[in-house]
């Protein structure tokens, strides 16, 4: 599995970058369709149209529905994108949308408007196609095939937003931490965590090699780094400064030397500087 000089690391995991063209701003203005069947609600009250009341409701309901699964969609279609590995959407939530927001004008159109039954339909059609054809369908291929390598697309996606989660756990230690060069060091050890996770992007191939630190050596870093967090809270010591430097320098080493034998496809050396940490981590009760 060792690379070749110039060698794409894995061909079909390269980003997907949305196209320039059409912009938009999320779907947002979508929220200002229900207003005027909120209002048209209140003089239908008015009026003692009953009907018209249902009707208005249940359109201007649909309309807020709508907008709310279409910003959803654009949600998950962006973290889809985001992402060199990622597994489609469950649910093609901006196709649901355009349909609840075709159902919705056609309600408003009939009820509301009081158009023929023809015409609202037509309505309907139209703003479920313009829906469509203004922001898209939703992503519904993977963006890896790595079962050839031991692992399927949902496994690896699951591991590094598993591995993302302590990360961000160690960036926030950071919050309740009142010292500069240690929040200064744990900073450094999620940056070079992250290239591990980039690494693993790159080349799914990796992730079995990266196991052992993911599961352990990175929770392993989250654990010391929240424990220190809330026992800096309470009491502060030298020694115990002393003690979470010297842990927080090793991490940051193995982390840093992690990331070049996964480039180096150096399997031997890399375990034992894992060992290393492991050693350390045991030492100060967090393994």
């Amino acid at each position: 599995m060792t690379r070749k000089p110039g060698e794409a690391p894995f061909a079909s995991a390269k980003r997907v970058t949305r196209t320039p063209g059409r912009v938009h701003f999320g779907g947002a203005f979508l929220f200002l369709f229900p207003i005027p069947l909120f209002l048209a609600v209140a003089v239908s009250l008015g009026r003692g149209d009953f009907s018209g009341v249902l009707g208005n409701t249940s359109a201007a309901t649909l309309l807020l529905i709508g907008a709310l699964s279409l910003r959803k969609g654009l949600h998950l279609e962006r973290d889809y994108l985001s992402k060199k590995v990622a597994v489609a959407p469950r649910y093609p939530m901006k196709f649901l949308a355009s349909l609840i927001l075709g159902i919705g004008v056609t309600i408003a159109a009939k009820f509301g408007a009081g158009h023929a039954s023809l015409l609202a339909i037509c309505f309907g059609i139209g703003a479920t196609l313009g829906c469509i054809l203004a922001y898209g369908t939703d992503p519904r291929k993977e963006k890896i095939a790595a079962a050839g390598y031991g692992y399927t697309t949902a496994e690896v996606v699951k591991a590094l937003d598993e591995a993302e989660q302590r990360v961000r756990g160690i960036e926030a230690a950071t919050a309740t931490i009142q010292n500069r060069e240690m929040n200064d060091r744990i900073l450094r050890i999620a940056a070079a965590a992250r290239k591990i996770l980039t690494v693993i992007e790159d080349d799914p191939r990796d992730l079995r090699r990266a196991r052992k630190f993911l599961n352990t050596y990175l929770e392993g870093a989250r654990k010391v780094t929240e424990g220190y967090a809330k026992t800096h809270a309470k009491t502060a010591s030298d020694e115990l400064e002393a003690n979470f430097r010297n842990v927080l320098i090793t991490i940051e080493e193995v982390f840093n030397k992690q990331h070049k034998k996964l480039l180096e496809n150096d399997v031997l050396d890399l375990d034992v500087q894992i060992e290393v940490l492991a050693t350390q981590l045991k030492r100060e009760g967090i393994l």
